[in-house]
């Protein structure tokens, strides 16, 4: 079987649902564009957008602690910054995000959908080309489908792989073949290229259905109890741009092919 790219997703505000996209542009050392573009500060978070750098996800409203958040999905439309953000019926909140009436209409909103949960008044945080990931690298995270079909043996229970909130789901990878990637380079459509640069660790977000909100699998735990690691998934930068579609080829490079490669 040949090696494909399923699907592409990314996340427009940290810790909400996915937004499906058909093809995107890879950029060098960026993540996907408009991926966790915003996040919702629960609480002083101490984030400057003047000088924007990482923090640890604790400082927002995130899944692993607020499960509810599983319940919306956010669409944002990049030429307008609007942020829609609906439920399974229908839409529950709009805003401008370029616009003070626009944040705080979804700061509202956040305030009334989830007070329980919250440490202060919300705020939805932004900066120019700054992405709230997990992690302080600018990466894109890969999640292979037949490892997702082996966690789905060990819990012995369907798994969406939305759980993990990958930006790529690929078919055609052995199970746990993306961790023999680490430090190797692939290429991802016609031109763009990524280097595999680590392991994805999980957490108790993965626990969450990410279309009920319900806590109703033990992820991490049975990772660790039947695999001996919790990793599902791998994160790599971006070392050449390039445009990539859902049925783009994915292709290792070998190794003497990746030392003439331009760094």
């Amino acid at each position: 079987m040949a090696v494909r790219i399923r699907s592409i997703f990314r996340y427009p505000v940290k810790g909400l649902g996915a937004q499906r996209l058909s093809r995107t542009d890879l950029h060098r050392d960026q993540p996907i564009l408009g991926d966790r573009r915003f996040a919702i500060e629960n609480g002083p978070s101490g984030f400057d957008p003047g000088a924007p750098k990482y923090l640890p996800k604790n400082r927002f409203l995130m899944l692993m602690r607020n499960e509810r958040l599983a319940q919306l999905i956010a669409d944002f439309d990049d030429e307008g910054n609007v942020i829609s953000l609906r439920d399974e019926r229908s839409e529950v909140a709009r805003g401008d995000l370029s616009t003070e009436a626009g944040r705080s209409a979804i700061e509202a909103f956040f305030q009334n959908f989830m007070p329980h949960d919250l440490r202060g008044m919300p705020r939805v945080l932004s900066a120019p080309h700054f992405s709230f990931s997990d992690v302080s690298a600018k990466v894109i995270s890969i999640v292979n489908l037949a490892t997702i079909a082996e966690i789905e043996n060990a819990v012995q229970a369907p798994v969406n792989p939305l759980r993990f909130r990958a930006n790529l789901y690929i078919e055609g990878w052995p199970a746990w073949h993306e961790f023999t990637l680490v430090k190797s380079e692939v290429a991802i459509g016609p031109t763009a290229r990524v280097n595999i640069v680590k392991r994805i660790e999980r957490c108790a977000a993965t626990n969450v259905d990410p279309e009920t909100g319900r806590r109703d699998l033990r992820i991490p735990d049975t990772l660790m109890r039947r695999f001996g690691h919790t990793d599902c998934g791998v994160y790599a930068r971006v070392t050449a741009a390039g445009a990539i579609a859902t049925g783009d080829r994915i292709e290792a490079i070998p190794m003497e092919r990746t030392r003439q490669l331009p760094i």
